[in-house]
């Protein structure tokens, strides 16, 4: 049945869909489009766009090794404080990013509650490094990616696992035949959404691993830099960000979007 939407809700709505798409249609306006390619193929913006892929990409796959794990502990092992654990997970989903990059720097740093006995141990330094921007990264992409699978988990069919158990097969073999299929719709949009985000960090990266061009310059840090001097160096570079945040919602629109 076809009713009448209030103008008391529509012209909100309305306002409220402006303030979301005006910034956008701002940023398509004004790009230079006439030099676009030129602007791309800039060695600075390459090297960003490269540390960029590399960088999330690395901090996807850890995540994955971590998160894949942890989500299936939290959905399927009742043990006590687990509530506790997954508000823990999800914080880095609320903490400022800002925050987050000091808290890596207490713990991380030369001086940190583990940093100073990597340096010490193993001469591993990781602020300011390209090692440093993964981990910023994973840390504030991870609840992401746990999240999802966790969702994804508590969904299974557990039929499935134990008609598995019942064959004989060890809980390893179950884990890797029968749940990561049943899962893998989950663990791939949580990945996507992962990559996405640390694809798009900035206040943990500058925080934990400074703005070092070739080395921790990602593609935010790049377009901060280039409002400085390069104004339509940081539109290409925004358009770029905003092209894959498209993208990843396209993907992902079966699953997350009605």
């Amino acid at each position: 049945m076809n009713r009448r939407a209030p103008w008391v809700l529509v012209l909100p709505a309305l306002i409220g869909l402006a303030f979301l798409v005006l910034p956008l249609l701002g940023l398509l306006v004004r790009a230079p489009w006439s030099t676009l390619g030129t602007r791309l193929a800039r060695p600075e913006i390459l090297d960003a766009l490269r540390l960029s892929l590399l960088s999330a990409t690395l901090a996807t796959v850890l995540c994955l090794l971590v998160g894949v794990p942890l989500a299936w502990v939290l959905a399927r092992i009742d043990f006590p404080g687990r509530r506790l654990v997954r508000a823990l997970v999800t914080v880095p989903l609320v903490l400022p990013p800002v925050v987050g990059g000091v808290a890596l720097l207490l713990a991380l740093g030369r001086n940190g509650l583990v940093g100073r006995w990597l340096d010490r141990w193993f001469g591993v330094t990781l602020p300011f490094t390209t090692a440093g921007v993964v981990l910023a990264e994973a840390f504030v992409a991870l609840p992401f990616l746990v999240i999802s699978v966790e969702g994804a988990v508590r969904a299974a069919d557990l039929r499935y696992e134990d008609a598995a158990a019942t064959l004989g097969a060890s809980r390893w073999t179950t884990f890797r035949r029968v749940t990561l299929p049943l899962i893998a719709p989950g663990v791939g949009a949580g990945a996507v959404l992962c990559w996405a985000r640390a694809l798009g960090e900035f206040g943990a990266t500058i925080t934990f691993a400074g703005n070092f061009p070739g080395r921790t310059q990602t593609m935010p840090l790049a377009v901060y830099l280039a409002l400085e001097n390069d104004p339509q160096s940081a539109i290409v570079l925004s358009l770029v960000l905003l092209a894959v945040s498209v993208v990843v919602l396209a993907g992902l629109r079966g699953r997350w979007v009605s």
